[in-house]
């Protein structure tokens, strides 16, 4: 099940919040959210049910032992415990197969080649129980002694297939003490609402243009038609992603949470290192505070801390070559900013530096978009005039007359347009009592737009499902 579906928006949402609310009562409310979560896990693969419940009821396991036995032996052993038990279980449906393909091809040998339906989600609830026994190990937080409320905080559906990755630290005093306000709940239905169009009006229709160009023969695409297809991916995975996380927030915060923010307008970044600051900040963040910070950080072997972090941050994304070289991509900038690069770029006005990112992180896509490295190599090869293609077509031009203006507001809202109006609608009190007028109706014609585009679209992938 996706958030952007009619089912979704007008059935299972709806009785949510329906039963959700008909009671004061914690407890039941607590398990309403576990039902429905399970019944939104269950959704077309009810067999993965059982490992989500395991892996949950592992860690909770291993949090009470950790608490029980701090510093001791107990406790180690349960972290290990936790990352042999969690990260081979992701390793097992996630790369498995990758690993023996690997081998088969280094080797010569023709093992059978493991082939695992991958669980949704897997890769993003891992984390969070992993996070949560290494933390109670630290002493960030304690350990939740009622299993229903760690079960509700692992399963909850609003961010369990496709994050952000929350953190148990971060909402522990929401799962034993959150209030739902009507502010809370109104501004997590424009939070949700907003996502949803980021998502069916923008990256539905960008992933559309992006999938007309960038497959099938590419060697046949004119150069412009190229970079093209390759924006249309840039624009789709941003608003596909971050629309998710809005949506996730909004959901979030009708049922008490406040999540973090997940992302924070990385193309308007002028380094590689600002943009992973800004883009899936809950990843970047994870890799930090459990990879790079405990290997040594910037206090020994920096780069080669850096480069295990990007190796690792590709190979999350996908069990694929082509991962793996898009998150090296992104460590050989960084260190390359760490190293030489940032200060050249600093002294050379500020445009150039914006170009500089677009143009790596729209580069970095091309390996993110094709599995197959021999069409990463092709499409370069288009991009840059080296295929003995055309540079311009007439069917590109008539695309982008009949698409001008989506095409514009689509380039206009990844930049911070929205938090710059609303600081300056909050500066002049009178017309931000009047903009509060406007609210509901936007909400709804929001929903009314999203709603007819579902009927209509034959478009609607999510790409972070698939990790």
């Amino acid at each position: 099940m996706v958030f952007a579906s009619l089912f979704f928006l007008y059935a299972f949402l709806p009785a949510n919040l329906i039963l959700y609310f008909m009671t004061k009562n914690r407890a039941i409310r607590n398990a309403v959210l576990i039902l429905f979560s399970l019944f939104f896990y269950a959704w077309g693969e009810p067999v993965w049910v059982t490992l989500l419940i395991f892996s949950a009821t592992i860690d909770y396991i291993h949090g009470l032992i950790i608490e029980k036995y701090p510093g001791g032996i107990q406790a180690k052993l349960a972290v290990v415990s936790s990352l042999v038990l969690n990260l081979g279980l992701l390793g097992v449906f996630k790369y498995s197969g990758f690993i023996v393909e690997n081998i088969n091809a280094l080797c010569g040998t023709t093992f059978n080649v493991p082939s695992f339906a991958l669980p949704i989600g897997i890769s993003f609830y891992t984390f969070q129980t992993i996070s949560y026994t290494i933390d109670v190990y630290w002493g960030k937080v304690k350990a939740q002694h009622n299993y229903a409320k760690f079960f509700m905080y692992v399963s909850l559906y609003s961010q369990l297939v496709a994050g952000p990755i929350v953190r148990y630290a971060d909402v522990a005093r929401e799962v034993d003490f959150r209030q739902e306000t009507a502010k809370d709940i109104s501004a997590g239905i424009t939070r949700f609402l907003v996502g949803l169009t980021k998502k069916v009006f923008i990256a539905n229709t960008a992933g559309s243009f992006a999938d007309s160009y960038l497959t099938g023969d590419l060697l046949s695409r004119s150069t412009a038609a190229m970079w093209f297809g390759a924006l249309m991916f840039t624009i789709q995975i941003y608003y596909d992603f971050s629309g998710y996380s809005d949506m996730a927030i909004g959901l979030g915060q009708m049922f008490g949470f406040h999540f973090l923010e997940n992302f924070n307008y990385p193309y308007i970044a002028k380094t590689a290192s600002d943009f992973w600051r800004r883009w899936h900040m809950s990843l970047g963040a994870f890799f930090r505070d459990y990879v790079y910070i405990p290997l040594g950080g910037n206090r020994k072997h920096q780069y080669l801390n850096l480069f295990i972090v990007w190796f690792l941050t590709g190979l999350w994304h996908g069990a694929s070559w082509n991962f793996i070289l898009w998150g090296l991509w992104f460590g050989v900038l960084i260190i390359a900013e760490r190293l030489f690069l940032k200060k050249v770029l600093e002294k050379l006005p500020a445009f150039f530096s914006h170009v500089y990112l677009l143009l790596a992180v729209v580069l970095g896509w091309v390996l993110f978009y094709f599995t197959d490295l021999t069409q990463v190599w092709n499409c370069l090869k288009v991009m840059f005039g080296a295929a003995g293609t055309g540079l311009w077509d007439l069917g590109l031009e008539i695309q982008l007359q009949n698409n001008l203006f989506w095409l514009i507001a689509a380039i206009v809202f990844c930049m911070p347009i929205v938090p710059t109006v609303k600081k300056y609608l909050e500066a002049h009190p009178k017309l931000f009592a009047v903009s509060g007028y406007v609210q509901i109706p936007a909400n709804v014609v929001m929903l009314a737009v999203c709603t007819a585009l579902l009927v209509g679209q034959s478009y609607n992938a999510f790409l972070y499902y698939r990790f």
